[in-house]
């Protein structure tokens, strides 16, 4: 077995990330489309700079965001998984469930199925009692996939990103939760 192999879907493979996957997670950070709800298109550099945290983060707490990759033919498509939320909100810190997938695999499931996999790992494996996945209001496609995770919302924990400015258009956001008596 692939020793940077972490878990394996029907369809799809989340592992560590490799050299060959910088490209094309390039590609998907620098994509406009993709980066709608985040302040800014990543640069090649940046990009880079984001794979090195994530692996590092994987290294040091045993999970993470793990590259994403479709079974029948290996391609790179993404990121799915867990990562700690530390910034100052009233339900951090928090383990959040997340995901950033390359336009041409949206509307496949995909998201759908491979954070199902990291929550499981979430909840089985590490023993959490609770997982979140937050967004900007804007973004209804991750919404959709929060709720076909399972995930609950109340607009009581609707909160500011305290990373953005005051006001910016993306600030507001939407929490969902999930407890491992309810996954």
């Amino acid at each position: 077995m692939d020793t940077d192999v972490w878990l394996r879907t029907s369809r799809l493979v989340l592992r560590g990330w490799r050299a060959e996957d910088r490209e094309p997670f390039a590609r998907l950070n620098a994509d406009p489309e993709v980066m709608a709800h985040f302040p800014a298109a990543l640069t090649r550099d940046e990009s880079d700079a984001t794979a090195d945290r994530i692996q590092v983060r994987m290294d040091e707490r045993g999970f993470g965001l793990w590259a994403l990759e479709v079974a029948e033919t290996g391609a790179f498509i993404g990121f799915t998984g867990l990562s700690l939320a530390r910034f100052p909100a009233h339900f951090t810190p928090a383990v959040e469930v997340g995901w950033r997938l390359a336009r041409h695999a949206w509307g496949r499931g995909y998201a759908t199925e491979a954070a199902r996999a990291a929550v499981a790992f979430g909840f089985d494996r590490c023993g959490l009692e609770e997982i979140v996945s937050f967004t900007a209001r804007t973004n209804v496609r991750s919404q959709a996939v929060m709720r076909r995770l399972g995930m609950r919302c109340d607009s009581a924990d609707d909160f500011d990103h305290p990373e953005l400015p005051s006001g910016h258009r993306l600030g507001p956001h939407v929490l969902y939760r999930l407890a491992a008596d309810d996954a």
